[in-house]
Order: structure tokens, then C-alpha cells, then sequence
């Protein structure tokens, strides 16, 4: 009767201690959550990182491909201007009320 008793004291503890293991220990459940959360993360950088290198892309083959890209640039963040164009500026009449 006793040894009944006895082994259902080990199988009690050693499943508290799987137990202790699966909820506190190294590799345990929330362990697992955190890195799925970060993998979740990483992913949705990816994606990000991913659109933004098929923009690049995008820009270089208009960059290799046509001279009208290069020359648009060119005007638009150097303000450069073509040879025999003359430039004019606007300047909004300010109010004085």
C-alpha cells in the first residue's frame, strides 16, 4: 500500500517539475510567444525593407534606361536648368492686411 503511495508521489512530482519546466524554464511557453512575436516583427520589417528595394530597383532601371529620369532629377533636386532656357521666378504678391 505504502509503495503505491510512494510512486504516486514521484509521478506527482516529477510531473510539477515538467511543469515548472514548461511554464518557467528556459524555452518555456512564454519564451516561445516572445520569439513568435518577434519573428512577426523581423517579418513585417522584411516587407518594408523588401517595397523599398523594389522602388530602388524601380529608380535605377529609369536611372539606366532613359535620360529623361536623370534630367527630371536634375531639375528637381539640383535645380538645374538646359542650356539656352531661361529661368523665371514667381513670387506671390504678399497682402497686407
Amino acid at each position: 500500500m505504502w509503495q503505491k503511495k510512494i510512486i504516486l508521489v514521484i509521478l506527482v512530482s516529477l510531473f510539477c517539475a515538467l511543469q515548472y519546466r514548461l511554464w518557467f524554464g528556459k524555452h518555456s511557453i512564454p519564451d516561445y510567444l516572445a520569439l513568435q512575436a518577434e519573428v512577426e516583427q523581423r517579418q513585417k520589417q522584411n516587407a518594408n525593407l523588401a517595397q523599398r528595394n523594389k522602388l530602388l530597383a524601380a529608380d535605377i532601371n529609369d536611372l539606366k534606361i532613359g535620360l529623361d529620369a536623370i534630367e527630371e532629377r536634375a531639375r528637381n533636386e539640383l535645380g538645374l536648368i538646359k542650356e539656352g532656357e531661361t529661368f523665371y521666378r514667381i513670387i506671390p504678391k504678399a497682402d497686407n492686411n
